[in-house]
């Protein structure tokens, strides 16, 4: 495997240009090997930008780098790998169904990130197969954040093979709080503007039914990044001052507009969160957060 070194960003539009246009029938490999590595160093964070996907997402120190805004930056290096050959399945239709990010310490807005990505795959799923995707991101040689995304392309061959309840439930949460937020129908067109991701299927209803979907739905990693920006206050305490790792797993997508409510309980050097609506029953993220 030869890694692709890129001088620079590559474009978004070229890019869902070849999503929707590439047609994919190979076999898939069913182990986690890597299948397509990206580089790409001395990327600056345009600080207007990062503002403004701030006030999107909810936090309030709009000079600090949030955990989740690496992952934006990386988007455009995903694409890249799922658009290419290594990815042996089509783009369309790939569900982003776990995350988990690690800082290892907070990354400021001056300073150069180079960026590794690794998409590793794949296994049987209950739905088909999962692949990983790997970001890795260091300043002048120190590592100081990373993010694993899991990636599920729906295939059946994959879901025939897959061990039965590969993800056990959360343990149910007595919460400490509960929040009730109202995610308007335009969320999905904001958080586009400020991330680059631009995926039909969160902008207008109308686009999103092309896809199969009743109604546009928001980016998994806005209500992660949103869910981030009520534990603001709780990231600065000292449990978390040697950095943390957070993980969600994405259970169902939010339909724009809604109103849901986000649970979180403070367990020892953790807190445990979630995104649901109780009145139906339906969980849309739980997550955890872990001091390092």
């Amino acid at each position: 495997m030869k890694a692709i070194e890129l001088n620079s960003v590559p474009p978004m539009s070229l890019l869902y240009l070849r999503a929707l246009t590439s047609r994919r029938g190979a076999s898939v490999p069913e182990d986690m090997q890597a299948l397509g590595e990206v580089l790409l160093q001395g990327q600056r964070i345009d600080e207007k930008r990062l503002r403004a996907y701030c006030r999107v997402c909810g936090f309030t120190a709009e000079q600090q780098v949030p955990a989740t805004y690496p992952f934006v930056l990386a988007v455009p290096l995903h694409l890249q790998l799922l658009v290419s050959d290594a990815f042996p399945c089509s783009v369309l239709g790939v569900v982003h169904v776990a995350n988990e990010i690690t800082q290892y310490r907070a990354i400021k807005p001056s300073e150069a990130l180079d960026f590794r990505c690794i998409l590793s795959g794949a296994r049987p799923a209950r739905r088909g197969f999962e692949f990983e995707l790997l970001t890795q991101v260091s300043v002048a040689g120190e590592l100081v954040w990373e993010c694993t995304s899991t990636l599920l392309s729906r295939d059946k061959r994959g879901a025939s093979r897959a061990r039965r309840n590969e993800r056990k439930p959360d343990d149910p949460m007595t919460p400490d709080a509960v929040i009730p937020w109202l995610v308007p129908a335009d969320t999905g067109r904001r958080y586009a503007r400020v991330s680059g991701d631009s995926n039909p299927i969160h902008l207008y209803a109308l686009t999103a039914k092309l896809f199969g979907f009743p109604r546009a739905i928001a980016h998994g990693m806005w209500t992660k990044a949103r869910c981030l920006a009520e534990l603001e206050e709780a990231l600065d305490s000292p449990s978390f001052e040697r950095g943390f790792r957070v993980s969600v797993t994405f259970r169902q997508p939010v339909f724009l507009p809604s109103k849901v409510q986000f649970e979180r309980v403070e367990e020892a050097g953790s807190i445990r969160f979630s995104v649901s609506k109780t009145t139906e029953q339906k969980l849309y993220l739980s997550g955890q957060v872990t001091g390092l």
